[in-house]
């Protein structure tokens, strides 16, 4: 079992800027990707982006804006998140896949003000 953790969301100015970081614990894989998703009220939950072996993808809407980066043990994974738009509201969620190994966080929340 992998065990994901979220931290670093709050209630934040439109304009401002937060980090999220995801701990990562328990029997972890060689091979995997990580990712944020995010799940605003009412909404379906969306890609934001995706570490994978040093690799990053970002959804349009926050390319430019949001960095991924993940500390050189893997095991911390960040989300740092500029330019915050009412629109960045959401739950964010960290994802952790390996194969058909498919593990969430519980998620944290940002609220972004106008």
């Amino acid at each position: 079992q992998v065990q994901l953790v979220e931290s670093g969301g709050g209630l934040v100015q439109a304009g401002g800027s937060l980090r999220l970081s995801c701990g990562v614990s328990g029997r972890t894989f060689s091979r995997y990707d990580m990712g944020w998703y995010r799940q605003a009220p009412g909404k379906d939950r969306e890609f934001v982006a995706l570490w994978s072996g040093g690799s990053t993808r970002y959804a349009d809407s926050v390319k430019g804006r949001f960095t991924i980066t993940s500390s050189i043990a893997g095991n911390t994974l960040y989300l740092e998140m500029h330019s915050l738009t009412p629109e960045d509201t959401a739950i964010y969620y960290c994802n952790y896949k390996s194969g058909y190994q498919n593990y969430w966080g519980q998620g944290t929340q940002v609220t972004v003000s106008s």
